[in-house]
């Protein structure tokens, strides 16, 4: 009984990702990141000249749940960019300083230190409505 609200919710989920070109799954909001790792990681895509959609996990943890079991990919936050898992905080912060995140998400910019997550400096993220619950 309880698998049907499941595989809507993980429908949902990859709805998201996919009508999204890039979405960050991560605790709390760009605005208002509820932890170091989603802090940096929205940090860096907002120094980058890109728009993306964020969806906060923390209102229901079934979504980090399903989310993981789509991605396979156990921490949060989570970066999709068409589609694809990009990776979480550890990964994006090495792809900005190499200048790798700027190249996969087609924008100048990146390489050199991460930027601090007080000092964003590119365009707001899209708040897409967390229907997810």
């Amino acid at each position: 009984m309880t698998e049907q609200p499941e595989q809507n919710l993980r429908d949902q989920i990859a709805a998201a990702i996919r009508d999204n070109d890039v979405i960050l799954f991560m605790k709390g909001t760009p605005e208002q990141p509820m932890c170091g790792f989603s802090a940096r990681t929205s940090a860096a895509l907002q120094s980058l000249p890109v728009e993306f959609a964020a969806v906060d996990v923390l209102p229901d943890p079934r979504i980090r749940q399903e989310l993981s079991s789509l991605s396979n990919w156990p921490t949060i936050p989570q970066l999709f960019v068409r589609g694809e898992l990009v990776g979480g905080a550890d990964i994006v912060a090495e792809m900005y300083e190499s200048g790798q995140l700027a190249e996969v998400l087609g924008v100048e910019g990146g390489g050199g230190p991460a930027p601090a997550a007080e000092e964003p400096s590119g365009p707001a993220p899209i708040q897409i409505e967390n229907r997810l619950s």
